[in-house]
């Protein structure tokens, strides 16, 4: 059984109960030959993963603890820059690339996900805030190009795992990270602050805003500074409770939703956190939330609804959510964490007709019903970008894009 660190021992995890596949990717590089007998590998064990459990847990994948832990300073010191100053690098509709604030976006209309996100979805290093963060544009597009190259071979594990051309995937994500004219895949670095309680006599010494970085973590000294206006520091389009504080979406344990359950829109998620951050997940088939747990240094991968699509359901899309429970070592303490959303060219055609079906002949009636799914859903969508466009709309309200 593989041991988490000590805060989550405490909590009952997919990870405790060794439920969620673990792929080691040792060996076969990031480059762009990987090694074929690697690739063949990883191939075979996706395909059991991401069929059964919709995710795997990737290890070894040649992306270091310490450019990761990197790319989080400089999103904390993003964060703490003046919000005049974080004004400039707001993301404008209709682009996907810059900086998102706390409550900006809102799933159906009504809860809003308390976060701090930066999306790059180009790799020119463009509107990035260099001047005031200097090294912060080299060294987030730098990782930006490890994560697109780890995606790539992920790209051609999947082609293997569906016997199908190696190729089949990588040439319908060619121009990732080249803009949101051409390809919707981005890198989001992600900022969840704690939840601080101010009941009287509660949490007395951390009242206020207890801001968190990975260092402070590993050190288990929270940074005591100055209590802010809320509005103050963040953009006054935030979802405000009676008293000016944000609104929060609590079950009734206690603990609190930061990101509202959905399933990803594209191909699939590589996703990278700090800490035990409160991901939820629904396993194929199942309608309970399972808490996934935390392994250091390992990369999650998860189905999105496009591949799901193209593999008529064989890969499941995995609906998620974050959830920070009612433990208080959990609660006051922020996570960050890096996903990149890998998406197909914009052009591509979106088709559960593009692959082959191994099962079909042994399940007709399932797949009457898949055919039958299918073609309306193409009678819908033509190609990637409308397909996610429409997902956009359905998911949040004033038009703000995930």
């Amino acid at each position: 059984m593989i041991k988490t660190k000590s805060s989550d021992d405490k909590l009952d995890t997919l990870l405790s109960r060794s439920v969620v596949p673990i792929i080691d990717l040792a060996h076969c590089g990031i480059e762009e030959v990987p090694v074929k007998s690697v690739v063949n590998r990883v191939g075979h064990q996706l395909k059991r993963a991401l069929s059964e459990k919709g995710m795997a847990l990737l290890v070894n994948h040649g992306i270091s603890d310490e450019k990761l832990k990197t790319a989080w300073d400089h999103l904390d010191d993003f964060v703490d820059l003046p919000p005049d100053v974080r004004q400039h690098y707001i993301r404008t509709d209709g682009d996907k690339h810059g900086y998102v604030s706390r409550g900006q976006q809102r799933f159906d209309g009504k809860a809003p996900e308390l976060r701090h996100a930066f999306n790059i979805s180009t790799l020119n290093a463009q509107n990035l805030p260099e001047e005031p963060l200097p090294g912060f544009a080299d060294h987030i597009s730098t990782l930006a190009t490890d994560f697109k190259a780890l995606a790539s071979f992920i790209l051609q594990a999947l082609a293997v795992s569906l016997d199908i051309p190696h190729t089949f995937f990588l040439e319908k994500h060619s121009h990732m990270l080249s803009g949101d004219h051409d390809n919707m895949s981005s890198l989001r670095m992600l900022y969840y602050p704690p939840i601080v309680d101010d009941e009287p006599g509660q949490n007395d010494v951390i009242k206020g805003r207890c801001q968190y970085s990975y260092q402070r973590c590993l050190s288990n000294q929270p940074d005591f500074r100055p209590e802010h206006n809320p509005r103050d520091e963040d953009d006054l389009n935030e979802v405000d409770g009676p008293n000016g504080q944000l609104f929060e979406h609590k079950l009734g344990n206690g603990a609190v939703i930061q990101c509202p359950p959905h399933v990803d829109y594209g191909t699939f998620t590589l996703l990278s956190q700090d800490s035990e951050g409160g991901l939820e997940v629904k396993l194929p088939g199942s309608e309970k939330w399972h808490r996934v747990g935390h392994l250091p240094g390992s990369i999650l991968v998860n189905v999105g609804e496009i591949l799901n699509i193209w593999t008529q359901e064989r890969y499941p899309a995995l609906q998620h959510r974050v959830v920070i429970p009612e433990q208080e070592h959990i609660r006051a303490r922020g996570r960050h964490s890096i996903a990149f959303f890998c998406h197909p060219d914009n052009i591509t055609m979106i088709s559960p007709n593009d692959l082959p079906n191994p099962d079909a002949a042994q399940d007709k009636a399932c797949l009457k019903q898949r055919k039958k799914s299918f073609k309306a859903a193409k009678e819908r969508v033509y190609n990637a970008y409308q397909l996610i466009q429409k997902k956009f709309r359905d998911t949040y309200s004033n038009n703000n894009h995930s």
